[in-house]
């Protein structure tokens, strides 16, 4: 599987395409249509899904739905559980924290997990915005804390790390 990274708007945030045998994912189309939509190729698009639902991570995603008519999937209509959709394997996890409906998606076969605004290398994300909660940021650290160290972590915004990095030098994991 390939992942391209986008990064999309004025806060810079992180959009990724998978690409796995001709079709494609997006996670968090926040903004620049155009520029993502370049990154598809001739890949078919096969469906969307969004960790949450702030702006900056869903910027794009109408202009994606009209044009392209795709399922678009996120917290109000994923159950935290293993997939299998269009050839790609993940597990979501609730990771509540930052927003009520944050998720981040798993892809078990490669090792890599795709965090949104939840985990950022060295640090997380706000809970001080509407819906963010400190205690279930703490409750969604100690869930993923259970997690092999050797996950990569392709956060919203920033750079990718690792779980085990984020156990050992994260202040927020201790």
């Amino acid at each position: 599987m390939q992942i391209r990274i986008i990064k999309v708007g004025s806060l810079q945030t992180n959009c990724y395409i998978l690409v796995k045998d001709g079709n494609c994912i997006i996670i968090d189309p926040g903004d620049q249509f155009y520029s993502i939509e370049h990154q598809i190729g001739d890949n078919k698009l096969v469906a969307i899904l969004i960790t949450h639902r702030h702006p900056d991570h869903i910027g794009a995603l109408d202009k994606f739905e009209k044009e392209y008519h795709v399922p678009v999937y996120d917290k109000s209509n994923l159950e935290e559980k293993k997939y299998e959709m269009f050839g790609f394997k993940f597990e979501v996890i609730y990771t509540p924290g930052h927003t009520s409906d944050s998720i981040s998606f798993y892809f078990y076969d490669y090792n890599f997990m795709f965090s949104g605004d939840f985990i950022f290398k060295g640090t997380i994300g706000r809970t001080d915005m509407p819906t963010g909660s400190n205690e279930e940021m703490m409750n969604s650290i100690r869930k993923i804390s259970e997690y092999s160290d050797r996950i990569r972590v392709y956060p919203g915004h920033g750079d990718m790390t690792n779980l085990g990095e984020e156990k050992d030098k994260n202040p927020f994991f201790n």
